[in-house]
């Protein structure tokens, strides 16, 4: 294992790179407004005839994400698709027409159920449940619901998590996602099933999104991901074996202020498996 440097440009890293599978949540935007660089520099990759695959833990399909980007001041030509975790899960519950299911999240996420004949019921009547987040994000943990997973244990439930990020940035402040919850199941012995990073089947979906977009099946060797989190973005690049650009200003800044470089130790312990180069934020 080598020492790992701080990287200044990603014109540096794509030679040989045909696609990039960009984490958005902290390397486009931090939830509040979007990073002006960031979003130039996937557009200069593109520009440059690379693919940009947008890959994100947002429990909503991707057209909501979407919209929600161009809200943010993300312009379309900032990539070619979109792949959400949220899609996945509205795969899910369509292979399980009739089923009563209970869902655990905010109004904002209710796109996740649009045009699916979704049966909802109480926790008491589910089937199984489907988790988008905390109700309240700003005031709740996942320990707010220990009581009601235990419930949800109790009747052998399962959980199914449309968004496995643990936190992420809102603003200067992190936040708690369904990750937080699942996770929380899982250690009461609750049967959960992830939709996401770091899990395969989000990697698998952009993959195909990219051939078809290239007109050709890509090589992994020559996939780069971008992301800002250990547990998620870089642990799921590497189960996928594809390189990983880990941008710093995310939810992990903190551990890199004022850190020049890495000696082999310290990559071992904040990382495991070191990722292809550190960037602070997401420059061409």
């Amino acid at each position: 294992m080598t020492t790992l440097h701080f990287v200044e440009r990603l014109r540096d890293l794509v030679d040989g790179v045909e696609v990039v599978l960009s984490d958005i949540w902290g390397v486009v935007h931090n939830g509040l407004e979007s990073f002006p660089e960031a979003c130039a520099a996937l557009r200069s990759y593109r520009d440059q005839g690379g693919t940009v695959i947008l890959i994100t833990n947002a429990p909503r399909p991707a057209d909501s994400v979407q919209r929600q980007l161009r809200k943010l001041g993300v312009a379309d030509d900032t990539y070619d698709a979109i792949v959400s975790s949220g899609d996945l899960t509205r795969h899910y519950v369509a292979d399980h027409p009739g089923r009563k299911l209970y869902w655990l999240g905010p109004e904002r996420d209710n796109s996740i159920y649009r045009g699916l004949d979704a049966v909802l019921s109480p926790l008491e009547e589910a089937d199984y449940i489907v988790c988008t987040g905390l109700l309240d994000d700003e005031t709740e943990s996942a320990e707010d619901y220990r009581e009601m997973m235990l419930q949800a244990r109790e009747r052998k439930l399962t959980l199914i998590c449309a968004n496995p990020d643990i936190v992420v940035e809102r603003g200067d402040r992190l936040i708690y996602c369904a990750g937080a919850i699942a996770e929380l199941y899982r250690e009461l012995g609750g049967d959960v099933i992830f939709y996401g990073k770091p899990h395969q089947p989000l990697y698998e979906r952009a993959m195909a999104l990219a051939a078809k977009r290239r007109g050709h099946a890509i090589q992994r060797e020559r996939v780069l991901a971008i992301g800002d989190s250990v547990r998620t973005d870089l642990a799921g690049a590497h189960g996928f074996g594809i390189d990983c650009l880990f941008v710093t200003r995310g939810i992990h800044s903190e551990e890199f202020e004022g850190v020049d470089q890495l000696d082999p130790a310290s990559v071992k312990e904040l990382f495991g498996h070191p990722p292809k180069a550190l960037m602070r934020e997401l420059k061409w």
